[in-house]
């Protein structure tokens, strides 16, 4: 019978800060990946006016080395001020609310191993309540990211984070900033569902292995079977969330969805 007890050891500020400070590490290391992702997402634009010719962007490798060739190796990181911003807040909060919900779900008294669903029902609550709360971040974080390489004398959207922020509420409004708000909760829920829930599953599997103990080998392979499903199942619906924010032309997120499919083609979601 596992003894929920251990758990109390750890406050919710302590996860809080560990878990943000932790997602904000891999943030830095992963963001050059993440854009050349986001402009493979976007990349319809560039060449839905052209008719014709061969898309600027092909492959991840590929992506990264066209942004560093023509834009410096530096703009891979761009949009880093708002993308740690945004796992302050969205990893701290759907990691360290994770435990508590859970537990007040099934109730403090409850003994052995909590259901499936219970870890999936929290998941899904606190990936959503982090995202709504850092979904401004998010936003930001996509329009720097989208920038490509702009013609001699055309100047840039923004000059940097701050100047996005101020921008998209000056010309938007305040609500602008929860743009694509729709796919991105939708996105971050199932995904936090995904990551959290199969993390827990697979190392509850694992360590019901005869000889099998806690250690950081057990942590490895369920954070990669976590990892695996994440990115499998929640793909779709982050290219919507990310073309709503990058593009202001869709009315929703069922026409963003619903043109992608028109006028390009399944896989594009999963890109």
């Amino acid at each position: 019978m596992a003894d929920l007890s251990p758990r109390s050891e750890i406050s919710f500020l302590q996860t809080f800060l560990c878990s943000a400070f932790a997602a904000c590490f891999a943030e830095f290391c992963t963001i050059p990946l993440d854009t050349a992702k986001v402009r493979l997402q976007l990349q319809k634009k560039a060449v839905a006016g052209d008719g014709a010719g061969a898309p600027k962007y092909r492959g991840l490798l590929g992506t990264m080395a066209t942004i560093a060739r023509e834009e410096g190796l530096a703009a891979l990181w761009n949009g880093i001020i708002p993308g740690l911003q945004r796992q302050c807040i969205y990893g701290g909060l759907r990691i360290g609310l994770y435990d508590p919900v859970k537990i007040f779900l099934v109730g403090s008294a409850f003994g052995g191993d909590i259901p499936l669903f219970h870890k999936i029902l929290a998941a899904l609550f606190t990936g959503a309540l982090a995202i709504i709360v850092a979904n401004p971040t998010d936003l930001v974080k996509v329009r720097l990211q989208s920038e490509g390489k702009l013609p001699a004398g055309v100047p840039r959207r923004y000059a940097g984070a701050l100047d996005a922020y101020s921008t998209i509420v000056r010309q938007e409004g305040l609500g602008a900033l929860w743009t694509g708000l729709g796919p991105n909760v939708a996105r971050n829920a199932i995904v936090n569902a995904a990551e959290l829930a199969s993390y827990d599953q697979v190392k509850e599997t694992i360590l019901k292995i005869p000889g099998s103990t806690d250690n950081i080998l057990t942590h490895i392979l369920a954070g990669l079977g976590a990892g695996f499903f994440a990115v499998s199942i929640g793909s779709p619906v982050d290219v919507v969330k990310s073309r709503m924010m990058g593009d202001s032309t869709y009315k929703n997120t069922f026409d963003c969805f619903v043109k992608t499919l028109k006028y390009e083609a399944v896989h594009v979601l999963l890109r």
